[in-house]
């Protein structure tokens, strides 16, 4: 709690504070003493029992944890909410409640509701506007069309993409359409299925595998204070009430764990999660724009997994003297992460569409000088020149990135057009590339 004692920690933007301040209003987790029992008998989180500064006085549906200055959207809160409903109606489905297959594809995650069951939470991502245009052209070219949000915090290698079975929520709180016979949207579901055989009824998922790698001072102050979800932001967050209990349960399970052994019977920490067909209503503006062009440091930056593979790339281009003299542009490409949300929307759709071409290709070593995909591919990003995007394929898209897949699912997801399945992220198998068409 902030007092006169913990000024300088209160305006030390590495320590911290801010962060778990944050954490503790909207989690309001038990106010420990020497006399208090958070035994699993005598714990409820239905009950906020926090210091009296912090505790909210009522229960809310939905909690919005923020710093700075980053704009909350009427649309962000409500693809969030459809995104946690559809996660439930996953976790509610008959056919999950059953253990995975061995022979599962990899790609593919079984949610119920069991304790070894993964915890996904919907998460943001922020974002700033960039413009392409150098200074030159600045100087004499109005601004509008050239400016794009860019990601600066995650990168190609911050995340992988799942398929999760039945994760489709229709209208009236969690209802599963993908197996609930008596919801109006089933039939026409089913109906849709049964003209490809292959396919299944559920949605792709972007899963954060790294953590988000904020600047300079923010990244030290996640280090002390960790995001609540793994992979999840710091500096913008929500939750549900179910939400906020089920991981205050979790921490009060690992604060009373003595031993590994005490800790293995806690609940996994949640795990941070975006729709792949929703994907731009999870990138939250950053409205100051300062955060761009700054620098990471060095092991704290996106990608970071992957750190020696980006040193020995840049070797090799200093090696070859690919851009000698050129030391602006070297800088500018391994030392600055700028990620635009087209770009992250691309790779996230081709991971998704390799992953799933290289389990259906069934016979990988007759073609291994092949390059790009074998067996189905992503109509709107795997062209050539000599065949152009058909114009249903680009409305789709701007549908997608309007977010209306999601405003407008009851039409996307419930009735038997097609057309903007892939866009949607609705279409596990994408599309068969022996029955190209021009869709």
């Amino acid at each position: 709690v902030a007092s006169a004692s913990t000024a300088d920690t209160c305006h030390d933007l590495k320590s911290g504070f801010m962060e778990k301040r944050v954490q503790d209003l909207i989690l309001a987790p038990p106010y420990l003493d020497k006399n208090q029992d958070t035994s699993k008998n005598n714990f409820d989180p239905n009950i906020k029992m926090t210091h009296p500064d912090l505790v909210s006085s009522d229960d809310y549906d939905l909690y919005i944890g923020l710093k700075w200055s980053s704009l909350v959207t009427i649309r962000s809160v409500s693809s969030f909410l459809q995104a946690s409903a559809d996660i439930a109606a996953a976790a509610a489905s008959p056919r999950n409640q059953e253990p995975p297959k061995e022979d599962e594809d990899g790609v593919t995650v079984s949610l119920n509701n069991k304790p070894g069951s993964p915890f996904l939470i919907p998460s943001f991502v922020r974002v700033s506007y960039v413009s392409e245009e150098n200074n030159k052209v600045a100087k004499w070219r109005m601004h509008g069309d050239f400016f794009h949000p860019a990601a600066w915090e995650v990168c190609k290698d911050s995340y992988d993409l799942t398929w999760i079975n039945d994760s489709l929520s229709g209208n009236g709180g969690v209802s599963g359409i993908c197996y609930d016979k008596s919801h109006p949207g089933f039939t026409a579901i089913q109906r849709r299925l049964s003209d490809d055989e292959d396919d299944e009824c559920g949605q792709w998922w972007i899963y954060m595998a790294e953590e988000q790698m904020s600047l300079n001072p923010e990244v030290y102050a996640n280090e002390v204070s960790a995001p609540l979800v793994q992979g999840g932001s710091n500096q913008f967050w929500m939750l549900t009430e179910k939400h906020r209990k089920e991981i205050l349960t979790v921490k009060v399970c690992e604060h009373n764990a003595k031993d590994d052994n005490g800790l293995n019977k806690c609940q996994e920490n949640p795990q941070a999660v975006i729709p792949l067909g929703d994907m731009e209503s999870f990138l939250i503006n950053f409205m100051p724009n300062t955060a761009l062009g700054k620098k990471h440091t060095i092991g704290r930056r996106p990608g970071y997994s992957k750190e020696d593979e980006r040193e020995q790339d840049r070797e090799l281009v200093r090696e070859r003297k690919q851009l000698k003299g050129q030391e602006d542009i070297e800088k500018a490409l391994f030392d600055y992460t700028v990620y635009p949300a087209a770009l992250f929307r691309k790779d996230a759709t081709l991971k998704a569409t390799r992953a799933r071409d290289a389990i259906l290709t069934k016979s990988v070593n007759d073609n291994e000088e092949r390059m790009g995909p074998q067996t189905i591919k992503s109509t709107y990003y795997d062209v050539t020149i000599k065949k152009p995007r058909a114009p249903t394929l680009g409305w789709c898209q701007a549908i997608a990135r309007k977010g209306l897949c999601t405003l407008y699912g009851q039409y996307f997801r419930e009735s038997a057009d097609k057309r903007c399945m892939e866009a949607c992220g609705l279409k596990k198998n994408w599309t068969r590339i022996s029955a190209d068409t021009t869709n």
